[in-house]
């Protein structure tokens, strides 16, 4: 019974330090969380390895060890909330090892996701509000929150239909990069510049970076170097497009 409940701990433990890492928490929440997991569980001699693109644990003096795979990440802050909520339950004893597990389960079956329309509109709104703080342009306002609602939808539409690391990047800033210019010529703009830095924010890996920080400071010298450069990755690839779409129009 003990080694069926050490690997339902394990299991469990995993599933959730899985989704947070895949959610952008940064590795020393995730383990945080995994450890209390285990301590209350009744297993506070667990071991646990955590990095971005895998975790692995144990349990001391047993035969038991689980890898975790992650091969995904993004940006959802909402499931590490509900992650650790779940946890807090466990901790307090609401809720069993058995059904933290099958919360872990349908969260990941139904995620909580905004829906497309209301990120569009949010993309929009962020796009013009930054590039009147950033410029102090309010003639360009209304064209940023267009332009900026329009290049979140490829960037959306792109990581739909292609799952291409860094592409959907690029062909968004390309597209932002494209209308900018064709709504200056078209007399809907004043500046091609101020349009483009409004319009890139929401595409920025603002979060990415900041973890990247965190984690070196933490001491996770590994997940932080690498989430660093996943990072600078995505700055390269929204780079790369504008610069790009600069030089042809």
């Amino acid at each position: 019974m003990s080694n069926n409940r050490g690997h339902l701990m394990i299991k469990t433990a995993l599933h959730a330090g899985r989704i947070m890492i895949e959610s952008g928490s940064e590795v020393a929440r995730v383990e945080d969380t995994i450890n209390r997991i285990a301590i209350n569980a009744g297993f506070p001699d667990s071991k646990v390895y955590v990095t971005i693109t895998g975790m692995m644990m144990s349990i001391s003096g047993e035969e038991n060890a689980q890898i975790e795979p992650v091969s995904s990440r993004t940006i959802d802050l909402e499931k590490i909330s509900l992650v650790n909520d779940y946890s807090r339950q466990f901790a307090a004893g609401s809720i069993s090892l058995e059904q933290f597990d099958d919360l872990l389960t349908k969260l990941e079956q139904n995620p909580p996701y905004f829906s497309f329309w209301l990120q569009l509109i949010s993309a929009g709104l962020v796009s013009g509000t930054l590039e009147v703080v950033f410029r102090n342009n309010y003639q360009d306002f209304l064209i940023t929150c267009v332009i900026g609602l329009i290049g979140w939808a490829v960037f959306y539409g792109v990581n739909q239909l292609a799952r291409v690391r860094f592409l959907s990047e690029f062909l968004a800033s390309v597209a932002i990069g494209a209308m900018a210019i064709l709504a200056v010529r078209a007399n809907l703009g004043n500046s091609v510049d101020d349009i483009i830095i409004g319009s890139v924010m929401p595409l920025v890996p603002g979060v990415p970076l900041t973890n990247a920080v965190r984690d070196i400071l933490a001491g996770d010298l590994v997940s932080g170097i690498a989430r660093g450069i996943e990072a600078l990755m995505s700055a390269i690839a929204i780079g790369s497009g504008i610069a790009m779409i600069l030089q042809v129009l």
